[in-house]
């Protein structure tokens, strides 16, 4: 429930110390994201940044012709808009909505003014967009490298770990758009896995039966974007890494 949501639902607001995000908290405002929300368009000035609380963002690179595939994923693992305190204000991608729920949102101009304090803020998002830089770049090698059985398996485990639930709602189609592949494709993989009792499917709720078969079946990208994000990040609560 939006309503029992709290800022420190998102992870790097909760890795915080209590005065940064005291006074954080005050231009802080929770905003529901439907599924399918277009939070900013491919070279669209950005107004406001987004810290996930229950929802999952899609970073979406759109081709000329209208085709897509998405390039990263963010939850409740980290900020959407990183240009804004990166040194511009637009980036050359779509960023939707792909898993509905809320994010606590803040204006441009504050989030500037925090980075500008040079204090834990900027050094959380510093290295948080080290570990999405990571995720964008294995991305692109799983692409090219992976079979979409495994590409599947590498997206459901990203996602589960940027919701708090355990459980997923989205189509088959939804999910084919964001790999760059054919829906045939992923009805496909996805009937494999819920056949070997690791996932179950239906109308769009999936939900995940066997955790470790599942990571068994994806390929490495998981795990080296899993690491460096464990690596950079301090788990909520835990001081800052140095």
């Amino acid at each position: 429930m939006a309503a029992s949501l709290q800022p420190k639902d998102n992870c790097i607001l909760a890795s915080l110390p209590a005065a940064d995000l005291k006074r954080i908290q005050s231009y802080l405002e929770l905003v529901p994201l439907p599924l399918g929300t277009v939070v900013y368009e491919n070279g669209g000035i950005m107004k406001h940044a987004y810290f996930p609380a229950d929802c999952i963002v899609s970073l979406l690179h759109v081709m000329e012709n209208g085709d897509s595939a998405e390039i990263a994923m963010i939850g409740n693992d980290g900020v959407v808009g990183i240009a804004l305190f990166m040194g511009g204000s637009t980036m050359p991608n779509r960023a939707v909505v792909q898993g509905a729920g809320s994010a606590w949102r803040v204006s441009a101009e504050a989030l500037k003014a925090e980075f500008k304090r040079a204090g834990p803020m900027q050094y959380l998002l510093l290295r948080y967009t080290q570990a999405l830089i990571t995720q964008m770049a294995q991305t692109a090698a799983c692409y090219r490298h992976h079979s979409i059985d495994q590409q599947l398996c590498r997206w459901l485990l990203l996602s589960l770990d940027r919701v708090s639930n355990g459980e997923l709602r989205m189509t088959q189609e939804l999910i084919a758009n964001m790999l760059g592949v054919r829906r045939e494709g992923v009805t496909a993989a996805a009937g494999r896995l819920q056949d070997s009792g690791t996932i179950q499917y239906s109308r769009g709720h999936i939900k995940i039966l066997n955790r470790a078969q599942l990571k068994r079946s994806a390929c490495e990208c998981y795990e080296v974007v899993k690491s460096e994000y464990d690596r950079l990040l301090p788990a909520p609560g835990q001081p800052l890494p140095v």
